[in-house]
């Protein structure tokens, strides 16, 4: 009989496994500002290979454990508006700082202090998201909200051709940044 690893035996873990990532992103060089700028300005691809990679193997991974009954998918209501708005943030922030929430943790381990002050202002950020949520929730999210849907319940194709279709368009997505490169 095995034993589900819930709850406070996932924080070692999850440590474990927040180190890795952090030494993943260094090695990618994904902690240096100039290739993430260099990706905004399209002249450098790594962050978005590695990024499409990650996504990838993540597909991979919970198809697998979705489809093996090792694992559920837990759908998030599509509010559009509110998606819309939070990348703009989100993009205008990597934009003005040079890196996304997880770059800029990994690039502060390195001792960047520029890293650290906008991880600072990610926890301010988080603060004032905390703060106005009742009116974000009162007044942005109902906008454009159509629920917990997703493609494969709208369009009626299958979980798996879905999945091929989009591991198909990623694969070629990476061949022909690699193309475009050399």
């Amino acid at each position: 009989m095995s034993v589900p690893v819930t709850g406070p035996l996932l924080l070692p873990l999850g440590i474990v496994f927040g180190f890795a990532f952090g030494w993943l992103l260094q090695r990618a060089r994904l902690t240096d500002t100039e290739v993430i700028v260099d990706q905004l300005r399209l002249r450098d691809s790594t962050l978005f290979k590695v990024m499409l990679t990650a996504i990838i193997v993540g597909g991979v991974g919970v198809f697998i454990l979705h489809h093996g009954g090792l694992a559920a998918y837990h759908i998030k209501p599509a509010n559009l508006l509110a998606v819309a708005l939070g990348a703009v943030l989100f993009g205008l922030g990597m934009a003005l700082f040079g890196y996304c929430p997880g770059t800029a943790l990994a690039a502060s381990g390195t001792g960047s202090l520029h890293a650290l002050a906008g991880v600072f202002g990610m926890f301010a950020g988080a603060v004032a998201f905390a703060f106005s949520f009742d009116w974000i929730k009162a007044n942005l999210l109902p906008i454009g909200a159509f629920g917990a849907v997703r493609l494969p319940e709208i369009t009626g194709i299958p979980d798996p051709v879905w999945f091929a279709v989009l591991l198909l368009l990623a694969l070629i997505g990476l061949a022909m940044l690699d193309r475009r490169r050399a």
